[in-house]
């Protein structure tokens, strides 16, 4: 049986810029850059009163909160605290997965410190955090990495929540569909329409059924309605990807997009180089007037050997998608994915 800890910091990039400006501490503040298109990167407890949250339109935020307090992302600083973050956690395990900046998985069954507790461990984590940066951390302990994400969100901010073996059961039943990792609002109408609704519901549906209705992610619901989740924490993470976007001013349709593509293929190629990666998979995301992101991909056998393959590929997924001339859009991004080291080996471009 393992014991997981998923650490989760309490509205990180808010926080981290709190600390060094305490007079802003109960006031609405939000981490976005003073773009005409931009988006809130992290709301303070304070500003989410207001119903703002993360990757919400700053003009919707203002509408919400005409005196919200904006404050520029200063990544350098957080990078810098994460780092600090790591650290701590180091010292109570090497077996730890880096979910982002602020989050993290540490499977803590076996630790440096000899503590039989898992509870205890996490108690202690989130005191070395607050001694060292000034920061709260919320924790999740359970048996499982399912489990203990949600557990860390169960008590924000500043929380602890440990659900041990004997309580999964009886933790799950009752719990929110929309609560599990990849249940998105397709998902949850998918869901409702079979009236589906928890955990709970979910025992009673069979494998088959599930698979029928979503495919290989049916077997994973069926797991996690059993309260399982047999995915280690992965100590050595892979990238996932790199990608790169911008927002226009105004919104712009696929056509007038088209001299913008150019530039993100290049700093995404860039950004290959300069790690020594290659790439065996590409995605083109459109974000639509009204917010709807449109999102296509296709991975293949060999990596992409050329700045132009990618470019290659981005016209076909565009093809593909076939987006009405009509459509307005407020932003595009590309981005690559199943990554990996170059190696000395020429290999076949993908075009001639």
């Amino acid at each position: 049986m393992r014991k997981i800890i998923h650490i989760d910091m309490d509205a990180f990039f808010a926080s981290v810029e709190l600390k060094d400006r305490p007079e802003l501490k109960n006031l609405p503040v939000v981490i976005s850059s003073h773009h005409v298109r931009a988006v809130i990167a992290a709301a303070s407890y304070p500003a989410r009163k207001f119903g703002l949250r993360s990757a919400m339109s700053m003009t919707q935020a203002k509408m919400l909160c005409p005196q919200l307090i904006i404050i520029e992302p200063n990544f350098e600083k957080y990078r810098q605290v994460s780092q600090q973050l790591h650290q701590i956690f180091q010292t109570y395990t090497a077996c730890i997965e880096p979910l982002s900046l602020d989050e993290a998985y540490l499977d803590v069954t076996e630790n440096l410190k000899n503590i039989p507790s898992a509870t205890e461990v996490a108690i202690q984590i989130r005191e070395d955090i607050f001694n060292v940066t000034g920061l709260t951390a919320s924790a999740g302990v359970a048996p499982n990495k399912f489990l203990a994400k949600i557990a860390s969100d169960w008590h924000k901010p500043d929380g602890l929540c440990v659900i041990k073996p004997h309580q999964v059961q009886s933790f799950i039943q009752d719990l929110p569909l929309k609560k599990i990792p990849g249940v998105g609002k397709v998902t949850q109408e998918k869901l409702k329409v079979l009236n589906l609704h928890s955990l709970g519901d979910l025992q009673r549906i069979e494998e088959t059924v599930l698979i029928q209705n979503f495919g290989k992610y049916g077997h994973q619901l069926f797991m996690y309605a059993q309260g399982i989740d047999d995915r280690p924490v992965q100590v050595s993470r892979e990238r996932q990807q790199i990608s790169k976007e911008t927002t226009f001013d105004t919104d712009l349709s696929l056509d007038e997009c088209r001299e913008y593509w150019p530039q993100l293929i290049h700093q995404v190629w860039n950004s290959l180089n300069k790690k020594q990666l290659c790439a065996r998979g590409v995605s083109a995301k459109l974000k639509l007037k009204n917010f709807q992101t449109l999102q296509h991909s296709k991975s293949f056998k060999q990596p992409l050997q050329t700045q132009q393959d990618l470019e290659h590929v981005l016209q076909q997924l565009l093809l593909e998608m076939q987006i009405p001339k009509h459509f307005q859009l407020r932003l595009i991004g590309i981005g690559v994915y199943h990554l990996s080291e170059q190696n000395d080996q020429p290999q076949l471009s993908l075009w001639p």
